[in-house]
């Protein structure tokens, strides 16, 4: 459904720009296609007086300017277009997997970049499209959950989880109904609201209202038993900051990224390397 509307997106936006070219000169519709960057920025603005310490201008510029090329690469070609460009991957013989879960409003082509990196080194990985996309988070456990049986079933192990977002708190309500069932995973959140964010009173949908600052449903999520959680003072959609890190988490801090680069963080890959290798991330590092 999120590739569906996404398509429609990208086409009305082509089409608007068109529009305002012809009438006005092409200048003008390039510019109506820069809309969205400039959106972006208000964005980044917000959060120089919503996160302390504020994060320092240059990281802003820095983030924003990573933040429009990332947005672009997803919701304009990856999401719409190239939703299943890379196939689940579940080659014969392999010793470990990996579960790909996305965030709010994206769908599995979020993950196109690590998938296609994945395939290389030979490692499994399923990469679920949550559905009904703004429906409440607690449906979406099913499918992580058969996610993870494909997973264990090739490789006779709990594969390594990594969610972006609102994934992360999908993975909290998959373990609240079926973690009875399976050894303690390792998981990798990039920007999850696990404490809520005050950008979600700003969305629609039953998901948007459980990532709510102070919502009941929230408050009742379970932790999860092994987490690296990566947060950015530069994530214009999870804020303030801090909201990002779950208690009892390995956090991570990135500076100079946004809330959609944090999947394309050479740190968060390499702190997936690391789980495959079969030992724990344990220095946070900067960049």
């Amino acid at each position: 459904m999120n590739g569906r509307l996404q398509r429609i997106w990208v086409l009305l936006r082509l089409a608007l720009a068109l529009a305002v070219g012809w009438r006005f000169g092409w200048g003008w519709g390039l510019l109506t296609l820069g809309l969205h960057a400039l959106i972006l920025a208000g964005g980044f603005l917000q959060l120089r007086w919503v996160n302390r310490p504020a994060p320092a201008w240059g990281q802003l510029l820095r983030a924003w300017a990573r933040e429009v090329v990332a947005s672009e690469l997803a919701f304009s070609w990856r999401q719409p277009w190239r939703e299943w460009a890379e196939a689940d991957h579940l080659p014969a013989g392999a010793g470990q997997g990996v579960l790909l879960v996305h965030g709010f409003s994206c769908n599995r082509g979020r993950w196109n970049g690590w998938m296609e990196r994945l395939r290389e080194q030979g490692v499994a990985f399923v990469a679920p499209s949550l559905e009904p996309a703004f429906g409440s988070i607690d449906a979406y456990a099913d499918e992580i959950e058969a996610g993870v049986q494909r997973l264990k079933a090739l490789t006779g192990r709990m594969p390594i989880l990594c969610a972006h977002s609102m994934g992360g708190l999908a993975l909290r309500a998959w373990w609240r109904r079926f973690g009875a069932g399976h050894e303690a995973p390792h998981v990798i959140t990039l920007g999850s609201p696990h404490q809520g964010t005050r950008m979600a009173a700003l969305g629609l949908g039953v998901n948007t209202q459980q990532m709510r600052l102070g919502n009941a449903w929230l408050a009742a999520l379970p932790g999860l038993p092994d987490v690296d959680c990566f947060w950015t003072p530069c994530d214009q959609i999870v804020n303030p900051a801090e909201r990002a890190i779950l208690a009892g988490a390995r956090a991570h801090r990135l500076d100079g990224v946004g809330h959609m680069g944090l999947v394309h963080s050479e740190e968060a890959w390499q702190c997936l390397q690391t789980a495959l290798a079969g030992s724990s991330f344990s220095t946070p590092r900067r960049i």
